[in-house]
């Protein structure tokens, strides 16, 4: 078994959703993990301990292991994300140009599941962003005061 797939059969049978994984050069793998309503100090040694167990039946090669979420500007990578954060504010980067430019911050007014289009408004207009021409995504945090 990869790794990916190791943590996508793990995960959601402990209640989690796998964002983010990766594997450093000097041996440390982390794990960004979500789930609704946050994820505390206590869900990452849930989960650490548990899949250090996993590791160690499956062969897993790590130095050390972190577990983490994924943060308040949380990466946007799946269609899932897309649909899940519909109405939020996002900071998006593809890797083509569409209409001109390849940076994007605005908010995400649709996802068509089918299409896989992203629909994007900003600067009071519209964007129609493919999934598969999106390099990077994340969530832009809005802090009302």
């Amino acid at each position: 078994m990869d790794l990916q797939q190791i943590l996508d059969t793990t995960l959601p049978g402990l209640g989690y959703e796998l964002v983010d994984f990766e594997l450093t050069a000097q041996g440390t793998l982390r794990i960004f993990i979500d789930k609704e309503g946050g994820i505390t100090v206590e869900d990452c040694a849930t989960v650490s301990n548990h899949l250090s167990r996993v590791f160690m039946v499956e062969d897993v090669d790590y130095k050390n292991l972190e577990i983490s979420s994924p943060g308040l500007d949380r990466p946007l990578k799946k269609a899932s994300d897309f649909v899940r954060f519909t109405g939020s504010q996002a900071k998006i980067k593809t890797r083509l140009p569409v209409e001109g430019q390849k940076n994007f911050i605005g908010k995400i007014e649709t996802f068509d599941e089918t299409t896989q289009i992203i629909t994007l408004s900003f600067d009071g207009k519209t964007a129609q962003i493919e999934l598969s021409n999106v390099d990077k995504a994340r969530i832009k945090p809005e802090f009302k005061f």
